[in-house]
């Protein structure tokens, strides 16, 4: 059974304020409608935005408005249930608007790496513009994927590797395979469009050495994600090219072990119609010939399978 995700409060909290800070910094946790109502006037928020920031099941994207920039990231919690295999199970999601003067960030469920930003020192690097928290957010976010495949994933796949060559029974294996291979697939759908926006802030405009590392660090998760992409797959055609195998073992023994019977099952046949006129019957030695015969066309099939290499 799938584990229900905690519900985290519904919260509206000022981290960074004016004067101390250059910039303003609102987290919303569990986000409502009515939560925007003062934000919406403040910072002109656009109402296509804002739906979008509550609504479920969206992909990363980046938007510009007139006076502030939309962003959509996710990122993979540090727990979820193996047998995950949806983009709202395997991934959580954090919406933000900024600007040079605001950063919002809106989320349901606690994130961890946000969690850290929010107790950091005032006086971090990470926190001296909009700009620079975004982009360490984002950069995070990215570094999640990156721990998912290099921890958890490849540890599962090592394991599953061994399943596949070593152990007898690997039906039960198949299923937790699957999940595996739909969870790599929908992190791959999700690093597709933070793309966009890790080219977004390679910009010249943005462009600076923090844009540098995330698009380093984009280049390293997505080539990871790829990599072992293709090591679910060709451990998936093994899998099936081992069960083919054995497969054509049994059919090739039950094979040879029906060549043995046919003839001496013919024989068996024929001296079993008990028709009237058949002079063998009434042999003294008939049955004993009979069993000699078939002992000899068991044994020259028997030489015929081993010239042909077939036992």
């Amino acid at each position: 059974m799938k584990q229900k995700k905690a519900s985290y409060p519904k919260m509206v909290t000022y981290i960074l304020q004016h004067p101390e800070s250059s910039f303003e910094w609102i987290d919303i946790s569990n986000p409502k409608l009515e939560d925007f109502h003062e934000l919406k006037e403040k910072y002109k928020l656009n109402d296509a935005s804002i739906r979008d920031c509550i609504e479920t099941g969206h992909l990363p994207k980046i938007e510009e408005f007139e006076n502030y920039h939309f962003l959509i990231i996710r990122s993979v919690p540090n727990k979820f249930d193996e047998e995950s295999d949806s983009l709202v199970e395997v991934t959580e999601r954090i919406s933000l608007f900024y600007n040079e003067n605001f950063v919002i960030t809106v989320h349901r469920n606690e994130i961890d790496f946000l969690e850290r930003i929010k107790t950091t020192e005032r006086s971090h690097r990470r926190l001296q513009s909009s700009k620079t928290l975004v982009n360490g957010l984002v950069s995070d976010a990215l570094k999640t994927f990156e721990n998912l495949v290099l921890g958890k994933m490849a540890l599962q796949l090592d394991e599953y590797e061994e399943v596949v060559f070593l152990h007898h029974r690997r039906k039960p294996f198949l299923k937790k395979l699957y999940y595996i291979k739909r969870q790599i697939d929908v992190i791959r759908s999700v690093l597709t469009l933070y793309k966009d926006i890790v080219d977004y802030f390679h910009m010249p405009e943005y462009k600076n050495i923090y844009t540098q590392d995330l698009r380093d660090s984009f280049s390293r998760t997505n080539t990871l994600f790829r990599n072992i992409s293709e090591n679910t797959s060709q451990l998936l055609n093994i899998y099936f090219n081992i069960e083919s195998n054995h497969t054509n073992e049994i059919m090739r023994t039950l094979t040879i072990i029906s060549v043995f019977f046919m003839p001496l099952t013919f024989i068996v046949g024929v001296y079993g119609m008990n028709f009237e006129h058949m002079p063998e019957l009434e042999w003294e030695y008939g049955y004993a010939g009979i069993l000699i015969a078939m002992a000899i066309l068991s044994v020259l099939i028997y030489y015929w399978f081993k010239r042909k290499r077939w036992l």
